[in-house]
């Protein structure tokens, strides 16, 4: 829609937990991306799927890109305190500690400034409107941009040797 020279593809899928992407994704491997934004938890969180799962769920799609050579942007989600504080404070620490250790960038909370914000959200009080979505897509813009271009000169670089 911007007119920029990149492909992408979208697997999300409403509703969707890391189980169900992790299930699928051989399928996001086959299309030989350079670069995924994993944005995935918030369902699960929802669910009470104990941390330490979805944590382990999202190490295993972190590593499977990493080994096929895709760039990773994580994006940070929360998790209400339907599981009790201690399961939204671990919920909030896991993303730090899965960006610390694959050295992946990070956008903290990808629905800061849109959650709570009534010009941003849907009726159910919880989803994005299309200005929510707008505003997601340039806060994560503003992290993937640089990814992408980086991504753009290296492929630049191979190709002229």
């Amino acid at each position: 829609a911007a007119g920029l020279p990149y492909t992408i593809v979208n697997q999300g899928i409403s509703g969707d937990t890391t189980t169900g992407a992790l299930r699928r994704l051989d399928r996001a491997l086959e299309l030989k991306p350079q670069i995924a934004v994993i944005e995935l938890g918030v369902n699960d969180g929802l669910r009470g799927v104990p941390v330490p799962q979805v944590k382990a769920n999202l190490e295993k799609i972190i590593e499977a890109f990493q080994q096929n050579h895709v760039e990773v942007l994580l994006c940070g989600m929360e998790a209400l305190p339907f599981n009790g504080w201690q399961y939204t404070i671990e919920f909030h620490r896991m993303y730090e500690a899965l960006a610390s250790k694959y050295d992946v960038l990070l956008v903290p909370f990808v629905m800061n400034g849109v959650l709570g914000n009534p010009d941003m959200i849907s009726e159910d009080g919880v989803h994005p409107n299309a200005a929510g979505a707008r505003y997601i897509a340039g806060t994560v813009w503003e992290y993937l941009e640089p990814m992408a271009k980086k991504v753009e000169e290296e492929a630049t670089k191979r190709d002229t040797r």
